[in-house]
């Protein structure tokens, strides 16, 4: 999947910005992550889930190096780590019913973006 990346909460706040009237996926993931591993090789490989997020803005936040920015945009979500995926809806406000934490096969991820993507 074509994820964005985004280093600071600014840089987070402009694309927002720039995707209104799109909904936005925020993926937090850093490369000491197994289950964010697992996640890419087992369900955002899906050509389903694929499908599904093709009209997603896509966002990656890289959290492995552990930066005071990473930990502002883990703190803005109030995420301990990764891996964690949240929406943002049309209007640019953040779905806060719904986080994904851990690993979710192909199936239940549909189930989410199922309840998410309206």
């Amino acid at each position: 999947l074509p994820f964005q990346r985004v280093k600071t909460i600014t840089e987070l706040n402009e694309q927002i910005q720039q995707s209104r009237d799109k909904y936005i996926m925020v993926r937090f993931h850093a490369d000491w992550c197994v289950s964010c591993k697992e996640m890419d090789r087992f369900t955002f490989s899906d050509s389903k889930v694929q499908s599904r997020l093709k009209d997603v803005v896509l966002l990656e936040i890289d959290v492995t190096d552990g930066t005071p920015d990473d930990t502002d945009l883990l703190k803005r979500f109030k995420l301990f780590g990764p891996p964690g995926i949240l929406f943002i809806d049309r209007q640019g406000n953040d779905i806060s019913d719904i986080k994904v934490i851990g690993f979710l096969n192909k199936n239940d991820f549909l189930t989410v973006l199922n309840a998410v993507l309206i």
